[in-house]
């Protein structure tokens, strides 16, 4: 594909705009000790999906930027946007290798081995995400807030976390498995892998 690099770009402006707006406007907040506050959203959707699309580093830069733009503007996360960047960038991260270097979902035309792996992937992302929110979350705020604000906010947290991964998991690849067909038949579509630097 003619100028990759800037399709690549725009794409990962695209998905960034799309998990801010996502997470900002689709959410149920969960208001919490030490005026900070959790919710229920789709926003880690566009971290999988732009992964899966993207490769890893593209597709992470994407979704954590826009979940850390999300939580600049809403006063109740501005104290975790920082760690709000590392862990959806990390969500791209984990989705990307396991999807394209493992996987490699988009070097293959095979529906049945597209489909499994950008499942394990999904589930991968989204996996080291119900770990590692709530366990860096938990000592976050244990600096920030004290330690009892962190252990009476903890046991939420883990519950929202869980269920918006459940959510994410499904969502991503339903958009993912229709997306790709798609973007092939209009040239769109990036190979993720040997053909590309990034993966």
């Amino acid at each position: 594909m003619k100028h990759e690099n800037i399709y690549k770009l725009t794409l990962t402006a695209l998905m960034a705009a799309l998990s801010y707006v996502v997470f900002t406007f689709l959410q149920i907040k969960i208001t919490l000790p030490g005026g900070t506050a959790t919710s229920l959203h789709l926003g880690n959707t566009i971290c999988v999906l732009a992964a899966l699309l993207l490769g890893s580093v593209y597709g992470g830069i994407g979704g954590a930027i826009g979940m850390t733009i999300g939580d600049l503007l809403i006063p109740e996360y501005v104290m975790g946007a920082p760690k709000t960047f590392i862990l959806k960038f990390c969500i791209g991260l984990v989705t990307g290798l396991v999807a394209h270097k493992m996987g490699k979902i988009t070097e293959t035309n095979d529906s049945k081995h597209v489909l499994k792996w950008t499942i394990i992937s999904a589930v991968c992302g989204m996996g080291f995400n119900v770990i590692f929110d709530p366990l860096f979350g938990y000592f976050y705020d244990t600096v920030l807030l004290g330690k009892a604000v962190a252990v009476s906010t903890l046991g939420i947290k883990i519950l929202t976390t869980s269920v918006n991964a459940v959510f994410s998991v499904i969502t991503a690849v339903i958009i993912y498995m229709a997306l790709r067909p798609a973007l092939k038949k209009a040239n769109l579509f990036l190979t993720v892998g040997k053909a590309s630097a990034e993966a």
